[in-house]
């Protein structure tokens, strides 16, 4: 069945939402996968996963979504890889937790493979014709690195510089690479809600004064801007008198200006959000068309920072946002409501989002 077309007019004064449908609908939260995620790059982790050569580490993209079963490798010559992590031979999955390892073993019938994917012995074969063959090597799949993180794609429409790249040229100077990881404050969140309302509720700085009451008391809710891009766009705070905020550098864009964080989107499913503090990256997963998973990695780099300003009490402020995308999702389902309007002055992010999101899903 082929998915009905949406249409969301350029002009945000004419514009109205998605309809209510999109966010209940199995078929559209089933072929979001071949038309939105499996064009896009995912965030895949630190590259420290892989520091030394030999290094081999397994995982999913979207676990209970795309599932698709990936590794990362570092060879003996100290490149790193990015292969599928289903031996050709029968589709036993080939490594289940992080090892180092001389070269990848199938435990199932002994197929090998080097560190780089490439097919190296198989027993009981020699009888085997044109065998092997380039199909038995492991599938090599398009990844790039980012400063210390490693992204990847099914299918990329574009490079990834296509969608950071003025992430980067924003922040010049911001030393990513020297932010140090932080577990205790990095965790998961389980959310009753479509993956998509969960970004369209991340996309407006519109609810601050009415749901966030700690965090409209740090940021000046009438300076708050909206920049769109291609793939991404920057919600920009600035900071109440007396609040913390960056120390930018002269070359930066926004020097002179009290700056308390820089929500950065990126499309489909991630934000990037700068505080003075460091980093936290949030990955939005999609589990059910009504169930999400939220997953906050936390990287910082000056802890003296951490707890003030905008980039304080993210836990409640998170608490805060499910409470009222459960309820949207909730109304959502309602016989009494269709679609909506934008606020041409505030849901610029949303609008630019469902816009993205059609153009994708009408894509034949």
């Amino acid at each position: 069945m082929g998915i009905k077309k949406y249409s969301i007019d350029p002009d945000i004064r004419k514009a109205s939402t998605l309809p209510a449908e999109f966010y209940r609908s199995s078929d559209i939260f089933e072929q979001q996968k071949s038309k939105v995620f499996s064009k896009c790059w995912h965030y895949a982790g630190d590259s420290d996963v892989v520091r030394i050569p030999g290094s081999v580490y397994p995982f999913t993209i979207f676990p209970g979504y795309l599932d698709e079963p990936l590794l990362l490798t570092r060879d003996h010559s100290d490149k790193i890889h990015c292969l599928s992590n289903v031996c050709t031979h029968r589709g036993n999955i080939l490594v289940e937790s992080p090892v180092n390892l001389k070269n990848l073993q199938c435990r199932y019938h002994g197929r090998r493979f080097e560190l780089n994917g490439s097919f190296r012995s198989m027993p009981e074969c020699e009888d085997a014709l044109n065998f092997p063959s380039e199909a038995d090597d492991l599938a090599k799949v398009p990844f790039e690195l980012w400063h210390k993180f490693v992204f990847t794609s099914i299918n990329p429409i574009k490079p990834l510089s296509s969608f950071l790249k003025v992430i980067e040229d924003r922040l010049e100077g911001v030393k990513i690479g020297e932010m140090m990881f932080e577990s205790s404050r990095s965790r998961d969140y389980l959310i009753k809600c479509n993956w998509a309302l969960y970004c369209d509720n991340y996309l407006e700085g519109f609810h601050i004064p009415y749901v966030h009451s700690g965090l409209n008391e740090k940021v000046d809710y009438g300076s708050y801007t909206t920049e769109l891009y291609e793939y991404c766009n920057l919600q920009l705070a600035f900071a109440k008198p007396g609040e913390e905020c960056f120390s930018l550098h002269e070359t930066s864009p926004d020097y002179g200006s009290e700056v308390a964080a820089y929500y950065w989107w990126v499309f489909p499913n991630m934000m990037l959000n700068y505080y003075p503090w460091g980093l936290s990256i949030n990955i939005v997963r999609p589990l059910a068309k009504d169930l999400t998973k939220v997953s906050f990695i936390t990287y910082v780099s000056d802890p003296t920072k951490l707890d003030k300003g905008a980039g304080s009490g993210l836990d409640r402020v998170e608490r805060e946002d499910e409470a009222i995308v459960e309820m949207v999702q909730k109304g959502v389902g309602s016989s009494f409501y269709s679609r909506g309007r934008y606020s041409p002055k505030r849901e610029q992010g949303v609008h630019h989002f469902h816009r993205l999101l059609t153009q994708f899903l009408n894509e034949e």
